[in-house]
């Protein structure tokens, strides 16, 4: 795998790509890497403008709940779609990063002004902000499928850390514990993916995601 930058007059500062089953051996002339066959690139180009399938906001959001998370990449990721679904976030506990760090920053891009974002020192904290609200919380050892819940508007949405999951204690004598089946012998899912499966499932069976419109 080769990957370079075209630059020079006349190029278009393409970042391009490479894939052959033999070493190609580059040629230097004049300080620019020439190769002896011609290679296809792949052009980055920026998403279009235009209208884009949007749904109304639901007047009592999902509500996604991160105990302390570890990756910053994932953090900014579920931000983003949290800002899509106009979901509050839930950071709890001691985090892995700061959530102004660039790697954050980079992956939720410009949406940070759209997320309703809540620090809560501890998972008790978080409850207590509001007792009537009603917690599902993820684990990938549950024995039962996210599937079977009954997700209803207003509820929080619940998951642990990249390398542990939610803690022991924490999955102790509570009701609403799912996991996310998995086909493959993996040992779970990435956070951000997990996320967007399960809020997107409580969405749908709320019927969310039916009235849209091109905005």
């Amino acid at each position: 795998m080769f990957v370079h930058r075209e630059s020079g007059a006349g190029a278009s500062g393409r970042l391009c790509r490479h894939t052959t089953s033999a070493p190609r051996t580059p040629t230097a002339t004049n300080n620019q890497v020439r190769f002896a066959m011609p290679l296809p690139c792949i052009v980055r180009t920026s998403m279009p403008q235009g209208p884009k399938l949007r749904a109304h906001p639901m007047a009592s959001p999902f509500h996604v709940v991160l105990v302390e998370p570890e990756i910053p990449p994932n953090t900014g990721a579920i931000a983003r779609t949290c800002g899509a679904t106009q979901s509050p976030l839930h950071l709890v506990g001691p985090l892995g990063f700061s959530i102004n760090e660039h790697a954050v920053r980079r992956a939720g891009l410009d949406y940070w002004d759209l997320v309703e974002i809540h620090r809560h020192e501890s998972f008790e904290a978080f409850e207590e902000s509001d007792p009537q609200r009603r917690i599902h919380l993820f684990s990938a050892s549950a024995g039962r499928s996210y599937l079977e819940a009954a997700f209803e508007p207003g509820d929080a949405l619940v998951f642990g850390r990249e390398s542990v999951g939610l803690p022991p204690a924490l999955l102790q004598d509570r009701q609403n514990v799912w996991a996310i089946p998995t086909l493959g012998a993996v040992r779970s899912l990435n956070l951000s993916n997990a996320v967007g499966i399960v809020l997107y499932e409580a969405l749908r069976q709320n019927r969310a995601l039916e009235e849209t419109f091109l905005g």
